[in-house]
């Protein structure tokens, strides 16, 4: 008789809740993958840290107890010390350059580079621009983070950025934070406006600056475990999912940032357009005196591109 095709289910699991545009997208890499392969193979997405931290979901892929995953470039940064150099601020000129960088040859390879430690990335998500948001005084120039106690990111290049710009970094876990700017223990913090909303950071913060420091994107893997039995059609497929996927959450991303900003308003605060200047001056010292040969290079290839 005929064989019927054999189903295949690979499993991806993140850190995000299902509202967000990363869940959303990986649901749209999902259903293009469906329709590629004929139904043949099918995505199952594990979402809100069920399955752990980006740290262990990245661990999972590695084992190959997981097939996919999508993590931040930050939480990278410890497999591939390169993907680093997205923490530089003021290093893209804009969000056009950005995707340049990422769509040519520069961000082609950095994908490639996490395969020796079983990780390949197949595509980048936009994660946009990161923000300071106060509680008390707005940000206009570096001069107004003085003495102000700023949450950071857990990264060193993260904590060197705000103590350039002038403020006193403090690192906080994502999920405490929103206690201590309610009570205070830090005076504000730096994120893209869809995570400000969604975590109802409005409600303390009613100062928002659009200084746009650093650009740090998403990235979705797949495990070289999973990588290396499948046959060259199933990789295509595959890829081509990632890649449509990609294009469509950067449209959704775009539409967010747009919303968020628009409830932020509504909820009270105020959105102040910053000369950048004065805060790319304060950080350019950062660019010059980065110590790692490799992510030096990549920071020359970067300005290089058109």
């Amino acid at each position: 008789g005929f064989e019927t095709q054999k189903q295949m289910i690979l499993k991806l699991g993140h850190a995000l809740d299902t509202g967000h545009p990363v869940h959303v997208s990986l649901e749209n890499m999902a259903m293009r993958l469906g329709e590629l392969s004929g139904g043949t193979i099918s995505v199952d997405i594990y979402p809100s840290a069920v399955l752990g931290s980006e740290v262990q979901l990245l661990e999972q892929v590695q084992n190959g107890s997981l097939d996919m995953t999508k993590v931040s470039a930050a939480v990278m940064e410890n497999f591939v010390p390169e993907m680093s150099v997205f923490g530089l601020p003021y290093l893209f000129r804009d969000g056009e350059h950005y995707w340049r960088v990422l769509d040519g040859p520069i961000g082609a390879a950095l994908l490639e580079k996490g395969e020796p430690k079983l990780l390949r990335g197949l595509c980048y998500y936009d994660s946009g621009s990161r923000n300071f948001y106060t509680r008390s005084k707005p940000i206009r120039r570096p001069a107004d983070l003085e003495g102000l106690k700023i949450r950071v990111m857990n990264s060193a290049t993260a904590i060197a950025m705000v103590k350039a710009m002038g403020g006193a970094p403090t690192p906080i876990a994502w999920g405490e934070l929103y206690s201590a700017l309610a009570q205070g223990t830090v005076d504000g913090a730096e994120n893209n406006p869809p995570s400000f909303t969604t975590n109802k950071h409005y409600e303390v913060c009613k100062h928002f600056t659009l200084d746009g420091h650093t650009r740090i994107p998403d990235v979705v893997l797949i495990g070289t475990k999973t990588w290396d039995r499948l046959s060259p059609q199933i990789r295509e497929w595959i890829q081509q999912a990632a890649d449509d996927s990609s294009k469509f959450q950067r449209e959704l991303w775009h539409r967010e940032t747009l919303r968020s900003l628009e409830i932020a308003q509504a909820e009270g605060v105020t959105i102040y357009e910053v000369d950048l200047a004065p805060f790319l001056a304060k950080v350019a010292p950062m660019l010059e005196d980065v110590e790692n040969p490799a992510v030096r290079s990549l920071v020359l290839q970067i300005r290089e591109t058109d």
